[in-house]
C-alpha cells in the first residue's frame, strides 16, 4: 500500500460513488427493513449501538448515517456519545467507516500502551509526549478523529491551519487501527493525515475481519513517515509487515518477539518540539529515551488473540 495524496475531488470520489449507490438503493428497501432503519436511526440521535439495526450482517460501509449535519452539531454529538473512531464528517455527511469491535479496540490498546510505557524516562519532565487520544479534528471539509495520537508541546500554528481549523498543533504521531474499515478508507485516512503541515509520522493496523467468536488471522502494519515524501504528492511506507498468524495466502506463520517491529525516531516524535521559555537547561530527551522507539508487532497480535481466549 502506497499513499498518494491527489487532488481533494479525486481523493472523495470513491465515497461519493458508494454514497450515489447507498443512495438510491435506498428507495428500493422493502418494508421489513423500517424497523432496522429506526434503531440504525438512534446512534445518530441518542448515541445508542443497537443489534436490532442489523449492522454486522445488512450493512455495507461506508455508511451515510445523517445529511445536513454541521461540523458543530457533528462534533457536540461525537463528545457527548463518546464515539471516536468510527463516525467522520464530510461535506455536511456524517458517514459511518468501522464499526466497534474487540480486534479494533484491543488493536488500539495495545499499541498505544506500548508507546506509552517506552515514554516513561520522560513522563512529567519538560520533554513529556502526551496522548491525544483520539483528539477530534478537522479541515475546510471533513471532521474526522484519529485512534491514537501523539506529541509533545508545541508551538501555535498559524490559523486556519490548525487541527481545530484554528491554532491547535497537529499530532506528530498518529495510529489508525482498521478492523470492518476498509483499505480504501484507510487510504483516504493517510491523505487527511499526511499532508503537508499535518501529523509527522502514521501507523496504519489492517485486521481482516472473521466471522463473530472466531480468532483473526491476518493482520497488517504499515508505517509512513513525511521525511520519506519523495514529492508532495507521494509518501512510500517506511515499514510494512504481515503479523497475523496467517499471511494474505493462507500460509501459516509463527512470529516471535523482536521480529516484527516499527522504529519511531525521536526527530519525528519530537518535531517542532517547543523547549521551556526561558530553558534553565535545553531538554535532551535522547539522555532518557531510546532512538529510535522500537514498536513489538509481536505483542499487539498476543493481545488480540488472547481477548479471544476465555
Amino acid at each position: 500500500m502506497s499513499l498518494y495524496t491527489g487532488s481533494s475531488n479525486a481523493s472523495f470520489s470513491s465515497i461519493s460513488s458508494i454514497r450515489t449507490r447507498t443512495s438510491s438503493a435506498s428507495s428500493d428497501v422493502p418494508e421489513r427493513m423500517s424497523d432496522c432503519h429506526f434503531y440504525r436511526n438512534l446512534w445518530w440521535d441518542k448515541g445508542e449501538f443497537n443489534k436490532k439495526a442489523k449492522w454486522e450482517e445488512e450493512v455495507t460501509l461506508p455508511y451515510v448515517l445523517a445529511k445536513g449535519i454541521t461540523i458543530e452539531d457533528y462534533e457536540e454529538r461525537v463528545e457527548k456519545f463518546n464515539i471516536h473512531g468510527c463516525w467522520e464528517w464530510l461535506n455536511g455527511e456524517v458517514i459511518i467507516y468501522e464499526l466497534p469491535s474487540m480486534p479494533h479496540e484491543v488493536g488500539i490498546g495495545a499499541i498505544t500502551s506500548d508507546i506509552i510505557e517506552s515514554l516513561i524516562p520522560v513522563k512529567r519532565t519538560d520533554a513529556e509526549i502526551y496522548s491525544c487520544g483520539a483528539t477530534r479534528t478537522r479541515d475546510s471539509t471533513r471532521g474526522k478523529e484519529a485512534d491514537a495520537s501523539f506529541r509533545p508541546k508545541k508551538p501555535a500554528v498559524t490559523a486556519p491551519d490548525g487541527s481545530d481549523r484554528d491554532n491547535r498543533p497537529w499530532p506528530n504521531l498518529v495510529v489508525e487501527v482498521a478492523y470492518t474499515e476498509t483499505m480504501e478508507h484507510v487510504e483516504e485516512a493517510l491523505k487527511y493525515w499526511l499532508s503537508p503541515g499535518r501529523a509527522h509520522d502514521c501507523i496504519i493496523v489492517k485486521i481482516d475481519p472473521v466471522p463473530s467468536g472466531q480468532v483473526p488471522v491476518r493482520m497488517r502494519a504499515w508505517h509512513y513517515c513525511i521525511d520519506d515524501r519523495r514529492t508532495r504528492n507521494n509518501i512510500p511506507h517506511r515499514t510494512e509487515f504481515e503479523f497475523g498468524t496467517q499471511d494474505g495466502a493462507g500460509t501459516g506463520q509463527n512470529i516471535t518477539p523482536g521480529q516484527r517491529i516499527i522504529n519511531i525516531s525521536l526527530d519525528c516524535l519530537y518535531h517542532d518540539f517547543k523547549q521551556p521559555d526561558p530553558p534553565a537547561q535545553p531538554i535532551q530527551p535522547r539522555n532518557l529515551l531510546p532512538d529510535p522507539i522500537p514498536l513489538d508487532f509481536y505483542y499487539v497480535q498476543r493481545a488480540i488473540r488472547e481477548m479471544f481466549n476465555f
